[in-house]
């Protein structure tokens, strides 16, 4: 009990001017991450391509810093900074979370593992919650990540504990393309995928150097075959499995090979 006395003691000194020093601290920390978010971005984006990244993974770390850095200096202020009131603070605060911010507690504790494990950083391209695109940011309780139909999508963080994370570039700046196509079953297919290899290489957006495969599957309707190669810059995935479809249709077109083609039907009513 003497505990909460001291506490309330401490409190009933507390003044306009103590108000007005705790809005100033949370002003200026919000400033001061908006300030290095902007200056991070643009030394990220003139930065060289392999540190872009880099550079982007101290985002969500500085606001991190800078948020604990703003609460031990609010706490003071209204709680006398002895052992035994640090300790019932954390306690109270502990019980909110666990009761009256359940959801919201879980978001931010996933955001903490998602940042000091790396599970993905700004910059990845990851599927998360059935979204795949771009990270932007990690913020304290969501993670931002944009389509590649330009659509920002907040997925909190949270999704980590009931879903799986499919990460396709894990920090790097590369990613594994596919492009499918789909032919009829009487072909050549030695020399379909010998020409299909060869618009993988000869393609502009392919990091020289990786490997391409070609796999080959037989269905009850032609055979399929999907062509994986490594784009040099993950933004450009799409461009890349466009060019590969339209040169590709193009040389196997060249060499005679006829596309598959599934006789259209129309469903019944009922």
């Amino acid at each position: 009990m003497s505990v909460d006395l001291a506490a309330w003691a401490h409190l009933e000194e507390l003044t306009w001017l103590h108000v007005l020093l705790a809005l100033a601290v949370l002003v200026a920390a919000r400033l001061l991450s908006l300030v290095l978010r902007g200056l991070l971005r643009r030394v990220a984006e003139n930065a060289a391509p392999h540190r872009r990244l880099s550079i982007l993974r101290a985002l969500p770390i500085t606001r991190i810093l800078i948020g604990v850095a703003a609460l031990i200096l609010i706490v003071p202020i209204f709680i006398e900074p002895t052992f035994r009131n640090i300790v019932a603070l954390a306690a109270t605060v502990g019980l909110a979370l666990a009761f009256a911010l359940k959801d919201y507690g879980s978001s931010i504790v996933a955001g903490l593992v998602t940042v000091l494990e790396n599970v993905y950083q700004p910059g990845d391209w990851i599927e998360l919650g059935g979204i795949y695109g771009e990270v932007k940011s990690i913020e304290l309780r969501a993670t931002r990540i944009v389509t590649a139909d330009d659509t920002e999508v907040i997925v909190p963080h949270s999704q980590i504990w009931s879903g799986s994370i499919a990460n396709a570039t894990s920090g790097h700046r590369s990613l594994l393309c596919v492009a499918e196509f789909y032919l009829h079953p009487d072909h050549d297919a030695v020399g379909a995928r010998a020409e299909l290899a060869k618009i993988a290489e000869a393609s502009s957006y392919w990091k020289s150097g990786t490997p391409v495969s070609v796999i080959i599957m037989e269905k009850p309707w032609g055979t399929k075959y999907r062509l994986k190669a490594y784009v040099k810059e993950s933004r450009d995935q799409f461009h890349f499995i466009t060019d590969l479809t339209v040169r590709g249709k193009e040389a196997l077109r060249a060499i005679g090979v006829r596309f598959a083609q599934s006789p259209y039907t129309t469903a019944e009513p009922g």
